[in-house]
């Protein structure tokens, strides 16, 4: 039998909590930041250098595997650590998010939610069972349950309504993720807190999930637009109500100050396009700050974005380098930013360990503020 899922708390700082988890592709520490491989690949950038950059696990998406190339098909060809060759920790997110914000045509029950591809319009069936099914397929090491994920700004009716269907779809997944015999595999499956900006279906949403044996508890539903206070706020209450010895994830989640101030209320895992999308698009994400290498002022700078950074792609290519692949549209740029980003993401949270296991976690915050708020190098 493969060893268990496991979380250790190894230090706490206040509310802030350094620990480990432990899955049958490795040991993660906590707090991670897990870069988003929606279709198996980390855009721009090869896995070795996912791996090189401290990344010690990494996402895939129900959704868009199901449609292209399909799980069965992953399956077949050895599930997705061998398929993606990242033979690391996994994190499958359950589909329901891009159900509603990119399928065409839905129709949500009680049953389950069928809706068109995005891709071609042809029809498919998601329900918590099918969704842990095709995770399970996929191989994955962390699995998440089917919500429902309610869009804000909606009416406390339609935030209730929405938390109690994914508090029944979580028990419909758990009962269907042993069924399957994840907990025998080592598997993680985690339930996902809803509840939107209501405080009272936060914390009953929480309290409804821990009653159900899961590895882990994932927050949803928010970072989807509302204000930072909003969120931070939410954390605030519903943290404090999920169990101390189970790893908490922030789905979504975010800017590098979204994750210092979440860590903060007791967070352990983030996920987050932005790095990667930045990348692609000329921003890269530093200790100075975010610096657009669009920007002409870089046209002549030979300096590095940052030369202490321990990525090469910071610290071996001048700026003015930099500024003319993104110009010119060149992959190269978008590869080498977003291997800035995704190396500055997990230097982040190197330092948020660091800190936590010392007792010194508001002293790094304010630090490491303190360098954004300067901003970047002069120009020359």
């Amino acid at each position: 039998m493969t060893a268990p899922f496991a979380f250790r708390l190894i230090a706490t700082d206040g509310m802030a909590r350094r620990g480990q988890i432990t899955t049958p592709h490795g040991t993660v520490q906590t707090p991670a930041f897990m870069p988003v491989g929606t279709q198996g690949t980390v855009k721009a950038m090869f896995m070795d250098d996912v791996r090189a950059t401290g990344a010690e696990v990494v996402l895939g998406n129900v959704y868009h595997l199901m449609l292209r190339p399909g799980a069965e098909r992953v399956a077949a060809l050895g599930g997705l650590h061998r398929f993606s060759t990242w033979p690391h920790t996994i994190l499958t997110d359950s589909g329901g998010f891009q159900v509603m914000s990119l399928a065409q045509l839905r129709k949500l029950t009680e049953h389950g939610v069928t809706f068109q591809s995005h891709i071609d319009g042809s029809r498919h069936e998601l329900t918590p069972e099918r969704s842990v099914e095709i995770q399970g397929l996929l191989g994955s090491d962390i699995q998440m349950q089917l919500d429902e994920c309610v869009r804000l700004p909606a009416t406390p009716e339609e935030v209730e309504r929405g938390m109690r269907l994914s508090l029944r779809w979580a028990e419909r997944s758990r009962r269907r993720f042993e069924d399957l015999g994840g907990p025998g595999k080592g598997q993680g499956l985690y339930g996902i807190v809803q509840g939107g900006d209501v405080p009272h279906l936060r914390v009953a949403s929480a309290e409804g999930l821990r009653a159900l044996p899961f590895e882990g508890y994932s927050v949803g539903g928010l970072a989807v637009g509302e204000p930072q206070a909003v969120m931070l706020a939410m954390l605030d209450i519903t943290t404090p109500v999920l169990p101390a010895d189970k790893p908490r994830y922030l789905m979504g989640v975010g800017t590098p100050d979204d994750i210092v101030e979440s860590v903060a209320r007791g967070i352990d895992q983030f996920d987050c396009v932005m790095p990667t999308r930045a990348g692609r698009h000329g921003l890269a994400y530093t200790r100075f700050g975010k610096i657009n290498l669009k920007n002409a002022r870089h046209m002549d700078d030979p300096r590095p974005l940052d030369e202490e950074s321990d990525c090469p792609a910071a610290r071996d290519y001048s700026r003015a380098y930099l500024h003319h692949l993104v110009r010119t549209g060149e992959a190269l740029g978008a590869m080498l930013l977003t291997w800035v980003n995704v190396a500055y993401y997990q230097s982040l949270m190197k330092g948020i360990r660091t800190a936590i296991e010392e007792g010194r976690y508001a002293a790094f915050v304010a630090e490491t503020k303190e360098g954004w708020a300067k901003g970047d190098l002069p120009p020359l």
